[in-house]
């Protein structure tokens, strides 16, 4: 095996290993620290008591819907590029001999290799659309806990019964939300195979730069700050409300 082809097998290796490590990482960071994952599940919480307070809950069900459309919209758009993908794969000598016209493009790459890198692209979307997909049903399973929840008014639901019901409609959209990300990194790492059409060590780089992006949004964006200081000063009023002895 030439160089090239062991230096294309490390970049398809640090790809797999770094999506992968980071996903790992992320879970673990969420549990010990705040990150946009964690915090909005504090929020999902909240949005659940609220909801059992509320006689008129169309625009909890609004949200919902919300949610839904957007993730049913990139799920729809996997399908798209699936299909597009299919189809260079079955003129894959007729684009690689265009390819070969475009400037910088890699020209030791051969159709076979051309073909690996999409069928990479597909197998990525193909991801893309299941895990996005059961997002869907997942806040479609949302929507029924929220017409089977108590109503406000039902003097027979304790408290309790309702702290439960409120957490586990909270557990079930937090799991969409989960499935949902993971469907939109799909997308993000898809972006950084781009590269690969003209340079192996530009994929490696774009792939490194992915997991940088996704890191400083989940973790250090402007948007977690000001959600964690909301979640802060909203425990710091509740305990100053305690009093001293509370």
């Amino acid at each position: 095996m030439s160089a090239h082809n062991w230096l294309n097998l490390a970049a398809v290796l640090w790809f797999f290993a770094i999506w992968v490590g980071y996903a790992s990482f992320a879970r673990h960071q969420a549990r010990v620290s705040y990150s946009l994952s964690s915090v909005l599940q504090i929020y999902r919480k909240r949005w659940m008591h609220a909801m059992l307070r509320r006689e008129n809950r169309i625009g909890d069900t609004a949200l919902i819907a919300g949610l839904e459309r957007q993730t049913t919209f990139l799920a729809s758009t996997s399908i798209f590029v699936i299909a597009g993908l299919i189809t260079v794969l079955a003129s894959v000598e007729q684009v690689h001999a265009t390819l070969t016209g475009l400037p910088f493009f890699n020209k030791e790459m051969t159709s076979r290799q051309l073909q690996f890198k999409i069928l990479l692209l597909l197998s990525i979307y193909v991801y893309a659309f299941f895990t996005l997909t059961w997002a869907v049903r997942q806040y479609g399973f949302s929507s029924i806990l929220l017409g089977a929840a108590p109503l406000a008014t039902d003097a027979t639901v304790t408290e309790e019964e309702r702290t439960q019901f409120a957490s586990s409609a909270a557990k079930i959209i937090d799991q969409a939300g989960h499935s949902y990300n993971y469907g939109l990194r799909a997308y993000y790492f898809s972006l950084s195979v781009l590269p690969w059409l003209f340079n192996t060590w530009l994929f490696i780089v774009a792939t490194t730069l992915v997991v940088v992006v996704l890191y400083r949004r989940e973790f250090h964006s402007r948007p977690l700050q000001t959600l964690v200081n909301e979640v802060r000063t909203s425990v710091s009023d509740s305990r100053s409300d305690e009093g001293p002895g509370g």
